[in-house]
C-alpha cells in the first residue's frame, strides 16, 4: 500500500497556503464590511479569485501528483512536480493578489500549475500503458 510521503507534503504545504489565502478573503470582508461577494472592491475581488483559482486547480493536481508516486515513478519526478505546484501556485497567488490584470507572477503560476498537469497526466497514461518510470 503506498505511503504518499512526497505527496504528503507538498498536500499539507498547500493546505496552509489555502488557509492563507482564505484569511486574505476573511481579513478583506472584514475591512470592507462586506458579507457576500466583493462588494465593488478590487482588492476583495482579487482575494477571492485567488482563493477560487486554487481551489480549482489545486485539488486535481494533488490527486495526479498522488497516482504519480503511487504509481512507483522516483521520488525526485514527484518532488519536481510538487514543487511546481507549490511554487506555481505562490506565484500566482502574488500575482494576483498585487495587482489588478495582467502580471508576471499570474502568467508564471499558470504555466507551473499546467506543466504539473500536463507532465504529470503524461506520466499517468505512460506509466498506465507501456509500464513508463523515470
Amino acid at each position: 500500500m503506498p505511503t504518499f510521503v512526497v505527496t504528503s507534503i507538498y498536500a499539507g504545504l498547500l493546505a496552509i497556503l489555502l488557509v492563507v489565502l482564505g484569511g486574505l478573503v476573511i481579513r478583506g470582508r472584514v475591512v470592507y464590511k462586506v458579507n457576500l461577494g466583493d462588494g465593488g472592491k478590487p482588492e476583495l475581488l482579487r482575494a477571492i479569485r485567488a482563493l477560487g483559482n486554487f481551489s480549482e486547480y489545486v485539488p486535481l493536481a494533488l490527486i495526479v501528483i498522488a497516482l504519480v508516486e503511487a504509481g512507483g515513478q522516483r521520488s525526485w519526478a514527484v518532488h519536481a512536480l510538487g514543487g511546481g505546484l507549490l511554487v506555481g501556485r505562490l506565484l500566482h497567488a502574488w500575482g494576483l493578489s498585487t495587482k489588478s490584470g495582467e502580471s508576471v507572477g499570474r502568467f508564471l503560476g499558470t504555466i507551473l500549475t499546467f506543466l504539473v498537469l500536463l507532465l504529470g497526466g503524461l506520466l499517468l497514461i505512460a506509466a498506465g500503458g507501456w509500464g513508463v518510470r523515470l
